[in-house]
């Protein structure tokens, strides 16, 4: 793993900011659970707590499953209100501190956590079953300043294991053990056998539990890469049914849709999340965070189906999210502003972005698209310059990564490696620009990076393209279009570079190709040349 930065996989950039902002623990604790009228999901899950805190202690399951974390401990809090010996109430505030696909926890987290675990170890009437929730709990949250994150997660996974295993038949058991093989994937533990795994644990209880909030988005986790995004879309066409009223449950779908493709379908599912993150706002039960989320991924799929207005006025549209905080929109819009720059080949633009403030999180972003802007405009200078800041940039955030425990391969990051690759190929060194361009696109690979942006290896194809060498350029993009099914710069290249390689057969199936993905509301201009090509025109 290496630094978080922008391209990084979609379960750190933005998803890390979605859990900072929702406020503290304490006052979480003070509110009332929300309302029953709410859907969230159905589980369940006996416990031996009054009858009267039950309700809430499910509502506090289900909430958990949806990483609703703040909303959740709410309804933990409210739990352990109604019955003092509740001891998985005490359990399940604990695990609202537990991002496990999400942020690191602090020390202060850690000894939060360690209290409540105390707390769910004292009621004398909890179950053998009750105890082992607890342990793994525990397991997780051991004082032990020597332990790595990851060894909290194996810990964890190891009792959860266990608690499964002990009791097949509980579900909720099946799901979070599932749960920690995907945090232990993302921590690059064996990340494709264990992602298989959760797989093979959670499709018999999607069977048997359609309605269970927790199997159907540990599903779509467990999914989210190249390889298995196919096995994952009954669950993401499912999930935001089961859960209408959770912002995350309607846009986590958009994971499996954009793996896929499915333009339309990823545009749907975070308007909706849009729309319920707001209401939740605007309600006092959640904050701006829960909606910048979705409009990152809705930007996309918006530049991925042709849709360049769209894209553009949502940079715009960041500035009515409610709640939202001045420095939390201005990041936002420079990351949009870069992606579409970048995304929509717009030079120029892309050189002359704002100068960012260096407190914002994403400021990287935006040297890498004026690098690269630059570069591609002929002012070496200029690209040299935001080159040498992106670098400073780098570097920091690598030695912070170290701190906190984390692995970091070293070496050029990716963006630097394509920047270095445009810098090159402006000072008239081609053959130096595909080596820096192939070295980008192989790091990304080997490291299961996830852009959210352009892949390395499409920009190597675009390179290849303007050196007039279209069949190394198509066989470029056709490899990118495995990993990411109707992307428009692929789709176009595609087809361009089959046109000049004299495949004209070839060319009219990408062009029809990128035409069909093309929502209803596109306007790229490259779609004139694709309508005219595939008409036979």
């Amino acid at each position: 793993m290496r630094q978080i930065s922008f391209r990084s996989s979609i379960a750190v950039f933005f998803l890390s900011s979605l859990i900072l902002g929702v406020g503290s623990t304490a006052h979480a604790r003070s509110r009332a659970a929300r309302g029953p009228e709410e859907h969230v999901g159905n589980v369940n899950f006996p416990t031996s707590c009054s009858p009267q805190a039950q309700p809430a202690l499910e509502k506090g399951l289900a909430l958990l499953h949806s990483f609703q974390y703040q909303e959740s401990a709410q309804a933990f809090g409210d739990a352990a209100q109604r019955d003092g010996q509740c001891a998985m109430a005490y359990w399940g505030e604990a695990m609202a501190l537990y991002h496990q696909l999400w942020d690191l926890p602090n020390a202060a987290t850690l000894a939060e956590g360690r209290k409540d675990v105390e707390l769910a170890r004292k009621p004398t009437a909890q179950t053998p079953r009750e105890r082992e929730y607890v342990a793994a709990a525990a397991a997780f949250y051991q004082d032990d300043p020597k332990l790595s994150h990851t060894d909290r997660r194996q810990a964890y996974s190891a009792a959860m294991q266990k608690l499964y295993s002990d009791n097949p038949k509980d579900v909720e058991a099946g799901a979070f053990y599932a749960l920690s093989l995907v945090a232990l994937a993302g921590d690059g533990v064996d990340e494709l056998a264990n992602r298989r795994k959760a797989i093979a644990i959670l499709n018999p209880l999607f069977e048997q539990q359609p309605n269970n909030p927790g199997v159907a988005h540990y599903l779509i986790h467990a999914s989210d890469t190249p390889e298995l995004a196919k096995e994952g879309l009954p669950a993401a066409r499912a999930y935001a049914r089961i859960a209408p009223d959770s912002s995350h449950a309607t846009h986590m779908p958009s994971h499996i849709f954009r793996r896929l493709g499915l333009w339309q379908e990823m545009i749907d599912s975070n308007l909706a999340a849009i729309a319920a993150a707001a209401e939740a706002t605007q309600a006092h039960r959640g904050d701006a965070s829960y909606q910048f989320h979705p409009m990152h991924f809705l930007d996309y799929a918006y530049l991925q189906s042709g849709q360049e207005s769209k894209a553009r006025h949502l940079v715009e549209e960041v500035r009515t999210v409610p709640g939202a905080k001045a420095e939390d929109v201005a990041d936002h819009q420079s990351l949009f502003a870069a992606r579409n720059a970048i995304e929509l080949h717009r030079w120029k633009e892309a050189a002359s972005l704002a100068i960012p403030d260096e407190r914002l999180t994403w400021q990287d972003t935006t040297y890498w698209a004026r690098a690269i802007g630059s570069a591609r405009s002929g002012d070496v200078s200029g690209a040299q310059e935001d080159a040498r800041k992106l670098a400073e940039i780098m570097k920091a955030q690598e030695a912070h990564e170290k701190e906190q425990g984390n692995k970091v391969t070293p070496g050029e990051s990716v963006e630097e490696s394509e920047v270095a690759g445009w810098l090159v190929y402006a000072q008239g060194k081609a053959e130096d620009a595909v080596a820096d361009l192939r070295r980008a696109a192989t790091r990304e690979e080997t490291e299961s990076e996830d852009p959210f942006a352009m892949p390395a290896r499409e920009m190597l194809a675009d390179l290849l393209l303007e050196l007039k060498r279209p069949s190394e350029a198509l066989t470029e993009y056709q490899t990118v279009l495995k990993d990411y099914p109707n992307r428009f710069d692929a789709l176009y290249g595609a087809a361009r570079s089959a046109e000049a390689a004299a495949n004209p057969q070839q060319a009219r199936k990408y062009y029809a190709q990128l035409v069909t993905i093309s929502l209803p509301g596109a306007d790229r201009p490259e779609l004139q040349a694709a309508r005219s090509f595939a008409s036979g025109h």
